[in-house]
């Protein structure tokens, strides 16, 4: 990863029919159409029709909230991927911490499952540890389980896993994949459902980091993708808004990390969508340029 500002691509990835499918169950289809795209869909050549056209809409809007450039984060430096970054991790059962730094996936597992490190573990129905393919160069972090997931012991599901599932189809990637290339594995910060789905209190993200550290240095994926607040805050280390931490490359533990809003923020506030799909097309492009260095 270069340490010169990167610029985002705006036109981002190629759009095909079957992308515009996708960004229209997102809500997104007019707003990044392209001409050859239009044509196939019909649409008039005449500038007078074309402009009456429904799909005409916003083709070359600008991207009024997206910054010029993107430095990576200063705080944000490679590390081992065994030593636990600041402000995340609870150095108060060092023992514990240690013993999950060495687990393999099937141990960490049935650590999660059993875990009652915290007071999350007498109230859920069980941990939701993670899903998608171990091979995946895309990991997905959201934020805690909800009453859904609890039941399920799934990530993601209900509206705002559908939601999810659609983002990721709009870029090409599948969480049932196999294929490395357009597979994800998704898990949150929290392995446990708060009460109410309330926010997560720092003792429950202090002993819950630990787990998704491991995670993270058994996938060793090649972007992070942190959808929400707390995911965000959590991962970076930082109590900067999501306005402030979308449209660059942070790192966690060297590896690149891109953030934006949560699916279920996108269910209260559907407006953000063009947002959500800047930060999916600069993520993408990232992941391209990285592999291509």
């Amino acid at each position: 990863m270069s340490d010169h500002p990167t610029q985002l691509d705006p036109p981002g990835p190629r759009i095909t029919p079957q992308t515009l499918r996708w960004t229209q169950a997102l809500g997104l289809g007019p707003l990044f159409v392209r001409r050859s795209v239009l044509e196939q869909q019909g649409m008039p050549q005449s500038p007078a029709a074309a402009a009456s056209h429904p799909l005409a809409v916003s083709v070359a809007a600008p991207m009024q909230d997206a910054p010029a450039a993107h430095a990576i984060t200063a705080a944000a430096q490679p590390r081992s991927a065994t030593q636990p970054p600041p402000a995340v991790f609870s150095r108060s059962n060092t023992e514990r911490v240690s013993a999950i730094a060495r687990m393999g996936w099937d141990e960490l597992q049935a650590t999660t499952q059993a875990c009652r490190a915290c007071k999350l573990g007498g109230s859920r129905h069980q941990a939701v540890f993670g899903s998608g393919s171990s091979q995946a160069r895309w990991m997905i972090v959201g934020e805690a389980p909800g009453a859904e997931e609890d039941r399920q012991g799934e990530p993601f599901v209900g509206a705002a896993g559908q939601l999810l599932d659609a983002m990721l189809h709009a870029i090409g990637l599948d969480r049932r994949a196999d294929d490395p290339q357009r597979a994800v594995y998704i898990a949150n910060v929290l392995k446990c459902r708060p009460p109410g789905n309330r926010n997560p209190e720092p003792e429950e993200v202090a002993q819950c980091a630990p787990l998704l550290q491991r995670q993270i240095a058994l996938l060793q994926p090649g972007l992070i993708l942190a959808l929400g607040r707390f995911a965000a805050q959590s991962l970076l280390g930082s109590n900067a808004p999501i306005s402030q931490l979308r449209g660059r490359v942070h790192q966690f533990v060297g590896i690149p990390v891109i953030v934006s809003y949560h699916p279920a923020y996108l269910l209260r506030n559907p407006a953000d969508k063009a947002r959500v799909w800047r930060d999916l097309c600069f993520a993408r492009n990232t992941v391209s340029r990285a592999a291509q260095d």
